[in-house]
This record gives C-alpha cells, structure tokens and sequence, in this order.
C-alpha cells in the first residue's frame, strides 16, 4: 500500500510540476506576445512618423529660395487677408503655385517649431498648375492653398485617427468637403495633427507626436482640431478645415487665437469625416470652418454652401450662404451669460463676455441677461452619459485594442471605461467632499436602447425648455464664455474636460456656435485667479486653477450662439466683436 500510495503522489507532484512549468511557460509566451505586439506597434509609428518627415522635408527642400524678390513677394502673399488673396487669385495678380509655394515654406518651417502637419497632400504642386492653366476661374477659393485636418478622407492618403492600424489603408475618394473646395478652385496642401481618437483637449497621438501651442509651447493647442489652428496661427494657413463634436473646432481656436465656427448639423457635409465616436447619439458632431477672421470664416461657407455640396451629399439642407444676413447693419437683441453653474470661468474667460457686451451695448446693440437652464442636468445628465453610452467600448476597441494609448489619454479612458460598481462606490466616498465628481460618477451608464431613448426624449426636452427661454426674452443670438479657461497645459487636459461645458452644450442643442478672440490674459487675472473657488474648490477646480495661473498673454475668446440654421447670423455677431473689441 505504501508503494502505491506514494506512486500516487510522485504522479500527482509530477502532474502539478508539469501544470506548473506549462501554465508559466504559457503566460511567459502570452506576456511575450503583448510585448512582441506592442514594439511592432511603436515600430510601426515611428516609421510612419519618419516618412511623413521627410516627405515634409522634401517639400521644404523644393520651395526654399535664396532669390531676394521671391522671398520679398512671398512674404507680400502671407500678410494678405484670405478675401484680397482670393481676388488677386481670381484677377491673375497672383498663380496659384507662387501662392502655394509661399504657404508650403511658411507651414513647413512653423511645423519644425510646433510638429502641427501630419503629411502633406502629394498632389498640392499638379493641383496648382492646373489651376492656373484653367481658363477662367474655378470658383471663390480659385488657387487658395487650405489645410485639412487628419480625420478628413483625402484620395490616397491614409486618414489614421492617430493609431497605426490605419497606416495602410488609403482613402478610396475625398471626403464631400474636399471634393467641394476642389470644385471652387481650392489646393488642399497639407494635412494636420489630431489627439488620438479625436476625444480630447491635448494634440497628441503616437504616431505624429505632439503638437505645440505656437502661442505658449508649454500649452497645449487644444483638441481635436489643433493642428489646424496651431498652423493657422502661425501664419502658415489662412483657411483649414476641422471637426467638432464637443468644441473641437472652437476650443483650439480659443486655445490659439483665431476664429472657429461650428455649424448646424448637416448645414455643411460630413461625408467622409472619420469620428472618434462613429454613431453617438445627442451630442451631434460636424465639421467646422477655421481661419485668422471672421471674413474668412463666412468665405469658406459660402464656397462650401453651393449646389455641387447639395448633390454630392443630399442629406445637406440646400440653402446658399446667405451674405445679405451676415452684411445686416440692423441693431441686434442678443442675450449673454458669464457662467454656467457645472464649471464656472476663470477670471478672464468671464471679464472677456462683459468686455464684448459692453462693446456692443456702446455700438447700439441690445443686451439681456440670460440663464441657460437647469445647466448642470444638461452636462451631466445628458452630455456625460450620451458622450459615453457604450462605456468607451467603441474608440477602446475600434481604435485602441493592440495600440500605444496616448499619454495624455489614459486618464479619460480609465474614467469612461470604468464598471458602473467602482463607479458608484467612488461616488458614494466622493460625495461629502466632492459633490461634482460624485454626480458625474454616479451618472446609470446606459445599460439598454430603451435607457438609451430615455435619455433621448430627456435631450429633447431639454431642446424645447432652451428655446422657451429663449422665446421669453426675444431672443436668437447669445453671448457666453467661449471654454472655462484658456490653453490649458497637455498634462492637464484630461482633468480639466469640466470646463467645456461651454462648448458641448450647443452640441447637445445643435445650434451653430463660433468663437472669437477679444482679449488676453492680463496680471489682473492671474491675481485674481488666487481667489477664484470654481464649482467647489473640488479637485477639478484645482487641476484649472494650476493649469491657468501663470497665463498671463494667453489669448481669451467669447463664443458667439444662433438659432439652428443661422450661420450668417452667428457669423455677423462674431464680425461685429471682432471689429469693436480687436485684440
């Protein structure tokens, strides 16, 4: 018996040792795999990275020139407004290749300061040779060079989202914009860089890097479209091409001083734009128009707002750009508020809204108080759990799964992809202290279609209540802070999304919205700054308070918000603060 018993047990050590050394040789290979995986990713990135390098370089290398009068000429063309430009364009004062070659120098060289391109478009230089050949010209934007940010669908070219898993996949045709700025003479000649998966306040993605604030380098330049405007900005565009989901189009533009307009929903096409969030529903996402003024703004709508848009996408309203309502002189009635109450402003942001409103009041104008209702049920409630129905299922597997996560987003996708019960217990600890994260965190994600159709009859609701209020007080234009702060610093942006409450509240209503740079940050503000307690003085307030103080310079911006299917009227009010308060 007692051979056979320890028969037994030698059997069963063995067993266990070879369970053993097999499970660990398994898990080795598993943890060898994922790193094999990870560094063929990085790989991946950075050669992509190299060759998007130098595909600039070589640009760069073709357009430098030591000629006196080219240089002199060139810079000639770079102090031009966008609507002179486009008219010596059109006359024949200027050929489309000198104008490009000019835009090619400068954006190269401000990107070798800030890395805002991606690539440039490899078909820039025959475009514009055939558009000076052309006969007559092409259209409002005949020879204009325009930059388009990287989720935009050029033929050709790879549209990555900042992720390699996209690298080899060329775009079939061109996004309908492009299509359209083609018909109207335009030359797409670069592309610009994007946060990863578009769903953020920093610019940064492993594949092209970082992008700088040419305002401040130690800020960011704001997401998603930040490329453009840092590019824009430097003097290296006049007119660009980005998209907005929850401001971004208007919160790089804020971040670097130049104007952005976020249109209706499907008043301009969205064909061929890729989305962070591909089918969220409530917080509509579309693209938006980018530029130095306002001028410029109104001209790239009315070149986009022709009827090749309307056939190309038949989903777009069929309605021109009407230029009698942006050139109206009539007095307007315009409401304004300085605060929302889920993130109140920083000293600046809300000094810059009384600054307009002053101004207009001075110019004849006439201002009402207004109260956006019941705001914080509308960020919270509905933004917050709309933005996030799928529990960040979508860009954590769509985009990220077998990816490098960018930096500076780990901390959102950590957030968004929380289970429900960390998220309640959180809450439940958080909540004597920290009432407003705890409402955020407490927030029933949508478990189910019909949770889901809740939340959108509660949008729905919401929508009517907004234009009530409006109704009440006569009103079809508002006046309000464009963010809650100004640039903010990378490290920062993920801790800091409270403060676009101003923003992703037009895209829950759908109205169009466009921002304005009016002041900048002054001392007084930085001082001021040492007081300001924000929602509740909570972490989230911290994190804005240290990302702001010191910002002293920093651009400030209002947003200027019309009714659904306004724009020119959005526009005439963002005209009109722009010439009475020029910063």
């Amino acid at each position: 018996m007692d051979r056979v018993y320890n028969l037994i047990v030698d059997s069963v050590n063995t067993s266990v040792v070879t369970y053993t050394a097999v499970s660990a040789g398994v898990l080795s290979c598993y943890v060898g795999l994922k790193v094999y995986r990870r560094q063929q990713v990085k790989k991946k990135a950075l050669k992509k990275r190299e060759e998007s390098r130098k595909a600039l370089q070589d640009v760069q290398r073709s357009v430098v020139t030591d000629d006196g009068t080219t240089a002199a000429k060139r810079r000639e063309i770079l102090s031009l407004p966008l609507p002179q430009l486009s008219q010596q364009l059109r006359d024949g004062q200027l050929s489309a290749v000198q104008v490009l070659q000019a835009f090619q120098e400068k954006a190269t060289a401000v990107n070798d300061k800030i890395n805002c391109l991606t690539e440039p478009v490899p078909d820039a230089l025959v475009r514009a040779q055939n558009v000076d050949v052309a006969d007559q010209p092409l259209g409002l934007l005949h020879g204009v060079p325009v930059s388009i940010k990287e989720n935009y669908n050029i033929k050709g070219m790879a549209t990555t989202m900042g992720v390699t898993k996209h690298l080899d996949t060329p775009a079939d045709e061109d996004a309908v914009i492009v299509q359209v700025l083609k018909k109207q003479g335009a030359v797409p000649f670069v592309k610009t860089n994007i946060p990863q998966t578009l769903l953020s306040i920093s610019c940064s993605n492993p594949v092209f890097g970082n992008t700088l604030n040419p305002v401040d380098p130690t800020r960011s330049p704001g997401g998603s479209s930040g490329g453009e405007a840092a590019l824009i900005k430097g003097g290296g565009s006049l007119l660009g091409f980005g998209s907005d989901i929850g401001g971004s189009v208007r919160t790089p533009a804020l971040f670097c001083g130049i104007c952005g307009l976020k249109p209706t929903a499907k008043r301009i096409s969205g064909r061929g734009l890729m989305k962070g969030s591909p089918g969220v529903q409530g917080v509509i996402s579309t693209p938006g128009v980018m530029a130095r003024d306002v001028d410029s703004l109104a001209l790239g709508m009315k070149a986009l707002l022709v009827p090749d848009m309307f056939q190309l996408d038949p989903q777009v309203i069929p309605v021109p750009f009407r230029q009698e309502i942006y050139e109206d002189k009539k007095p307007m009635r315009i409401g304004y508020f300085t605060t929302l109450q889920s993130c109140p402003p920083t000293p600046s942001m809300g000094r810059a809204v009384i600054m307009a409103k002053e101004a207009l009041e001075k110019a004849g104008h006439t201002l009402v108080p207004f109260d956006p209702p019941d705001d914080l049920r509308a960020i919270v409630d509905l933004v917050t759990r709309l933005i996030t129905a799928d529990n960040g299922r979508t860009f954590s597997t769509m985009w990220l799964k077998d990816e490098i996560i960018d930096e500076y987003l780990k901390g959102q996708i950590h957030l968004w992809t929380m289970p429900h019960y960390l998220r309640k217990i959180q809450a439940f600890l958080l909540k004597p202290f920290w009432p407003r994260i705890a409402k955020v965190l407490s927030h029933r994600l949508i478990g189910s279609v019909y949770d889901l159709w809740q939340r959108m009859a509660e949008r729905e609701a919401y929508i009517e209540q907004f234009l009530d209020e409006l109704k009440k007080k006569d009103l079809d234009l508002l006046l309000c802070p464009a963010l809650g702060m100004p640039a903010c610093k990378p490290e920062h942006a993920g801790r800091t999304l409270a403060t676009t409450a101003y923003v992703t509240l037009f895209n829950l209503l759908n109205f169009p919205a466009g921002v304005v740079p009016v002041t900048m940050v002054t001392e007084e503000d930085d001082r001021l700054l040492d007081d300001w307690i924000g929602y509740g003085n909570d972490p989230i307030d911290k994190v804005i308070k240290k990302t702001t103080k010191g910002a002293v310079g920093l651009p400030v911006s209002v947003q200027c918000v019309a009714l659904p299917w306004q724009e020119e009227k959005c526009l005439r009010l963002m005209k009109e603060v722009e010439t009475l308060c020029p910063v």
